[in-house]
């Protein structure tokens, strides 16, 4: 099943932005947080097409990857790093927002009751972890809030569609995992735990640790049969919404993961277990105990949506 965010405007007429897309303006740039010295930097991800999916062929491929599926994507901007725990202290500290409020528009997250970064690094760089969707999903809305700017997460199809970089291997870099120490931090060669990101060499379009350090979160309520459903030729694809917390999509693999957890089309579940040692009840919406890999990244439309669209957006995912 495809379904085309015309109401939401995740995306508009592919032909219109790939056009738009060729404009001046569109190059990378670098975000300020207001109220910080913090800033982030945004790549741009030209308008076009791919396969998504990984081929019968692929080392390690797994069902849900297939059957391989053209998709088309409309432009966008994604920023070029992970987002850092320096920019979401920034949001955890604003005292501007409510403190973890069922009814204010704009809520921060419940204070972490034990270190969930597990000593592994916070300011200097540092992804930032253990986050559930919801906490990625409200930085996003807390960021358009303070700056007027519409970021959100990627779809699957954006998400894959910008790791592959214009390649159709198994990683963007080719097939062989030896390579992987150049590009990512994994099981292998992390030490068991995130590090700095930016250190390692980014893909063919700028983004760093696309693979490996965090797993990230995509927009996407996870189906297994999500290609099977999807029509060829689809424009920016994304599941229908499902208000469900479990399963939701993240891509790219983690510091901890092996190497075929980090080949592009490999998709990943989020699970209940994840959130299992919360002693807070009812339990956290914000933070996830046993998922000390998974953090975001955020992507901004070419096309911006209205205030009235974007209100719309997050009250959908987030609620009133």
């Amino acid at each position: 099943m495809t379904r085309i965010f015309g109401i939401f405007f995740l995306v508009t007429s592919f032909s219109r932005l790939s056009a738009q897309s060729q404009g001046d303006n569109f190059k990378t740039y670098n975000q300020s947080i207001p109220g910080s010295a913090i800033s982030f930097s945004m790549v741009p991800i030209p308008a076009g097409q791919f396969v998504m999916g990984s081929n019968s062929n692929e080392k390690n491929r797994k069902e849900d990857e297939g059957p391989q599926r053209t998709v088309n994507i409309s432009a966008f901007w994604m920023a070029s790093l992970e987002v850092s725990r320096d920019a979401f202290d920034v949001f955890y500290h604003d005292e501007n927002t409510s403190q973890n409020s069922a009814v204010d528009a704009i809520t921060r997250p419940s204070p972490q009751y034990v270190d969930l970064t597990w000593g592994m690094g916070k300011e200097g760089g540092f992804p930032v972890n253990s986050l559930s969707q919801y906490a990625a999903l409200m930085y996003c809305r807390w960021l358009y809030d303070k700056t007027g700017i519409f970021y959100r997460l990627p779809t699957e199809a954006e998400w894959e569609y910008a790791c592959r970089a214009g390649t159709k291997t198994a990683y963007f870099f080719g097939n062989d995992e030896k390579l992987l120490d150049q590009y990512a931090w994994y099981k292998k060669n992390s030490s068991n735990k995130y590090q700095r990101s930016g250190q390692k060499k980014p893909n063919p379009w700028g983004l760093y640790d696309i693979i490996g350090n965090v797993t990230e979160w995509t927009l996407d309520h996870y189906n297994a049969d999500a290609l099977k459903d999807l029509a060829d030729k689809s424009t920016d694809p994304v599941a229908p919404f499902n208000a469900s917390r479990y399963p939701k999509t993240l891509r790219g693999g983690a510091f901890n993961d092996e190497p075929q957890a980090l080949r592009s089309a490999n998709r990943i579940k989020s699970d209940p277990s994840w959130n299992r040692r919360d002693p807070q009840n009812p339990k956290s919406k914000w933070w996830l105990t046993e998922a000390a890999g998974v953090g975001f990244r955020v992507v901004r439309p070419l096309q911006q949506p209205g205030p009235e669209a974007a209100k719309k957006f997050f009250e959908q995912y987030l609620g009133k």
